[in-house]
């Protein structure tokens, strides 16, 4: 599409439809398009630079960070924190919120960030990327506090992803429908390629990480038990897998050629809800999918209802086409009345 529109000439067109519109939101969208360019051409670059491989850390949750992890994560907060549109941030990577320096003028906006989600594929060379969630402060003038972030993902004014795959690309949500911009190397620009994704509200095709089903509760056991019987059992049709390890690039291929995503709780950690982050990875990714006509859901509630309790907060997560989504929901219900 050579004649499509730049990331800036969309955000600027939609900014002049709004009268009160300062500019600052189109600002910090473009800001962390550039803190994503240049993740880009790290992950790009690959065994050419020492950026692979395990680092000697781990993040809040335990888990060992990737070199790239630290570094996105760095880039991010560096391109961010200066810029006069921020009050503050949380990153998957660091345990507190991130404040912005004193040094630097205090915005209206909040964002929270997985830098690098689905680093384990990095090394082998698969798809990663960058999850984005953006909220507006809701008090201006005093301290900022955890409980700033603590807001259900309704009150959203920004979503979106980028992926570093065969091509870079921007999924990006601001209440309107979700828009797909793919980076032209070239001019170094990213551009509307994919206007207005929806989501089929019928699949059959589902991803879900099966070597865990021992572990999940009644509901999802059926749920997959049912899709798996194809053509002999209730379903009458059969299914197709899929599962790549990767928030973003499973969330990409649903908003291309539909199906259904589901990383339910499991009996493995009984203390822990869920495997996905709330804040940074269920909440953005739910408000995408819900523009693009899909469902997210925890299996007993909307996820964008859900009260946060924690800025690392797990969930169960699924989501994606609209009918199998309410189905599992059903599922969930009568095993819950049992």
């Amino acid at each position: 599409m050579p004649n499509s529109i730049t990331l800036t000439q969309f955000l600027i067109e939609q900014q002049r439809k709004i009268n009160t519109a300062s500019g600052d939101f189109t600002l910090l969208i473009n800001d962390i398009a550039s803190a994503c360019k240049k993740i880009a051409h790290l992950v790009n670059r690959g065994g050419l630079t020492d950026v692979l491989g395990s680092s000697e850390s781990e993040n809040v949750q335990g888990e060992v960070q990737k070199k790239l992890d630290i570094i996105s994560h760095e880039i991010i907060q560096k391109s961010l924190n200066w810029t006069g549109h921020l009050a503050g941030m949380v990153s998957e990577e660091i345990e507190d919120i991130i404040q912005i320096p004193a040094e630097y003028p205090q915005g209206k906006y909040l964002v929270m960030f997985d830098p690098l989600d689905g680093s384990s594929n990095i090394d082998v060379n698969l798809t990663v990327g960058t999850i984005f969630s953006i909220l507006r402060r809701s008090e201006i003038n005093s301290s900022l506090q955890t409980t700033d972030f603590l807001r259900a993902g309704t009150e959203q004014v920004c979503a979106g992803f980028v992926l570093y795959g065969p091509a870079t690309m921007m999924i990006l949500t601001t209440g309107q429908g979700v828009n797909g911009f793919t980076l032209d190397p070239d001019i170094g620009e990213f551009k509307l390629t994919n206007p207005q994704m929806k989501i089929a509200a019928d699949t059959q095709e589902f991803a879900i990480n099966l070597s865990n089903q021992r572990f999940w509760d009644p509901a999802m056991q059926q749920y997959i038990t049912e899709c798996l019987q194809g053509t002999t059992g209730v379903r009458e049709k059969d299914f197709n897998m899929r599962w790549l390890a990767s928030l973003v690039a499973e969330t990409y291929r649903i908003l291309t050629r539909g199906g259904v995503f589901m990383y339910p709780a499991d009996a493995r950690n009984p203390a822990q809800a869920g495997r996905l982050r709330l804040l940074y990875e269920a909440n953005p990714i739910a408000f995408i999918i819900e523009q693009a006509g899909g469902l997210c859901s925890t299996g007993r509630q909307r996820m964008l209802e859900l009260q946060p309790t924690d800025i690392h907060q797990r969930v169960p997560v699924i989501f994606g086409a609209k009918h199998e989504v309410e189905r599992l929901e059903s599922y969930y219900k009568t095993h819950d009345l049992t």
